[in-house]
């Protein structure tokens, strides 16, 4: 599984990095709704929920759901206007105004993506206009509890209104807590931007990918970009509808979130952390699908207490857990497939050793798998 970008003939000048105000004040409030995904901000997450004001509070609640689960697309609005050549606002109040600038259909159609529509399929009805798209969205809503329906419900009936209301809302978040986040991360985003739009310069878009992340990567006749993920999609950089390109947006926050836009008649955008903790051969989801898989067979788990306490030979394993030696070869291929095992050889003895690096990096490889 993963989300392919098609940039078939895509000039090298139509790949952008860019900051976004807005895009980070999206993962700042997931961070204070989802605290357990970003332990190393705990201590930031209990200050500032603790000086929230309970009017601010309150109002953050009934919108939780555009940052909680999934990242709603209002937060990159730049992606659905052509006019601005996937370019965000340098100020929050400039990416505002272009959430101002999206049409109705545009606005409830990311505002309610995140889990009351299907709006990433092509061809999907508008519930501005279809009852049938509009009572399935309130069926969705629905089920998410009272609150969630209730925003639905006026996000249907007065879009206008609702993004005035988000417009106060994240107004007020600057003033109450992100103005001093802003202040304090937008300088390593900005040189974030200026070192990767570098590199793209100077050394092309896949050296550029390479720094962004090792889940990015550009095919081999560069005209696809694949973001290893454990969930499926696609978009196209040249949507003649979305204007052509791509922009990548650093977060500060998002570790260990890699987001990516690919809604229909937007603009692809990848939403990628900076400053993630020193890893130094991350795994990808194929990697650690074969190694969870190499681990759940009784056989080669008990086989594991042997290799982490010394290295064996494959006659010791078979004799002590009494296979033939064909069967602990077996087992040890698969072991050492998954990248689970260090062999070295002694004379003419071939040693096998559990790689306790690789076993304790399983946890926070899994979590990131599945958070990414």
């Amino acid at each position: 599984m993963s989300v392919t970008i098609d940039i078939t003939g895509l000039p090298p000048e139509r790949v952008l990095f860019a900051v976004s105000p807005l895009a980070e004040l999206g993962h700042a409030l997931h961070v204070l709704t989802e605290p357990k995904h970003h332990p190393g901000l705990n201590g930031w997450v209990t200050s500032t929920a603790a000086g929230l004001k309970p009017d601010l509070a309150d109002r953050l609640c009934d919108a939780d759901f555009l940052w909680t689960s999934v990242m709603s697309d209002i937060f990159l609005p730049f992606a659905a206007l052509p006019e601005v050549s996937g370019r965000p606002g340098a100020t929050l109040a400039e990416d505002l105004d272009l959430l101002d600038r999206l049409d109705d259909e545009q606005f409830v159609s990311a505002a309610l993506e995140v889990s009351c529509s299907n709006y990433y399929a092509p061809g999907t009805a508008s519930p501005l206009d279809n009852p049938a798209s509009r009572a399935a969205a309130l069926d969705r809503a629905s089920a998410r509890g009272p609150r969630q329906l209730q925003f639905a419900l006026r996000v249907l009936d007065d879009p206008e209104g609702v993004r005035a209301w988000l417009r106060r809302l994240f107004e007020d978040c600057e003033q109450a807590f992100f103005g001093d986040v802003w202040r304090r991360v937008g300088v390593q985003l900005a040189a974030d931007v200026r070192h990767k739009s570098e590199v793209l310069r100077r050394k092309g878009l896949r050296d550029a990918l390479a720094e962004v992340s090792p889940a990015v990567t550009l095919d081999e006749d560069g005209a696809r970009v694949t973001v290893d993920k454990l969930n499926s999609g696609r978009a196209t950089a040249v949507d003649p509808a979305a204007g052509p390109g791509v922009t990548l947006v650093p977060s500060s926050l998002g570790w260990p979130h890699l987001l990516v836009l690919s809604a229909p008649r937007w603009r692809p955008v990848i939403h990628y952390p900076v400053g993630a903790p020193e890893v130094a051969n991350p795994a990808s989801l194929d990697v650690l699908k074969l190694r969870m898989e190499a681990l759940a067979h009784p056989m080669r788990l008990r086989m594991c207490k042997w290799l982490a306490r010394s290295a064996c030979t494959t006659g010791e394993l078979a004799a002590e857990h009494n296979i033939s030696a064909p069967e602990a070869s077996r087992h040890i291929g698969v072991l050492k497939k998954a990248g689970l095992l260090t062999t070295r050889r002694r004379g003419r003895y071939v040693l096998h050793q559990l790689d306790l690096t690789v076993v304790a990096r399983l946890g926070s490889d899994f979590l990131e798998g599945v958070l990414r």
